[in-house]
């Protein structure tokens, strides 16, 4: 398996370049058709929509969320189609990385101006990449 930081890199290239292809404006379950295809067509492994069930306290949840995608079974890649994202969506994404027990999830909001403004990158019990080209959004 690649190391993380190579297939997310993989992941954002794709996006940035299915953005400016595009650009703005579309529902995003046609962003996340392409984008899929696309990083299939790379050679990564995805899973659209895939359904996740968890347990919680004695309380079993069947088909409790869906990830959008989930990129050879370690990286969740979270699309929106937004003018801008909330402080919720990242939380979100932490959350389903949490019960995923997952170490890295993509928020990307293919509705930004630029790809790069609607590119967030959360991690879950990881140290940051060492990569620069990944530390999108970090202050």
């Amino acid at each position: 398996m690649k190391k993380l930081d190579e297939i997310t890199e993989q992941i954002i290239g794709s996006a940035i370049k299915l953005h400016q292809t595009l650009g703005p404006g579309l529902l995003e379950s046609v962003y996340e058709m392409i984008l899929a295809r696309d990083l299939e067509r790379a050679g990564l492994q995805v899973e659209r929509q895939k359904p996740v069930s968890f347990e919680y306290d004695g309380l079993w949840f069947d088909d409790a969320f869906r990830v959008d995608l989930l990129v050879e079974g370690t990286i969740v890649v979270e699309l929106k189609s937004v003018e801008t994202v909330a402080p919720v969506h990242s939380k979100q994404l932490l959350t389903y990385l949490r019960l995923l027990d997952l170490p890295v999830g993509l928020l990307l909001n293919f509705g930004a101006t630029t790809l790069k403004d609607g590119l967030h990158r959360v991690v879950n019990h990881l140290d940051p990449s060492a990569s620069p080209r990944l530390r999108v959004n970090r202050r």
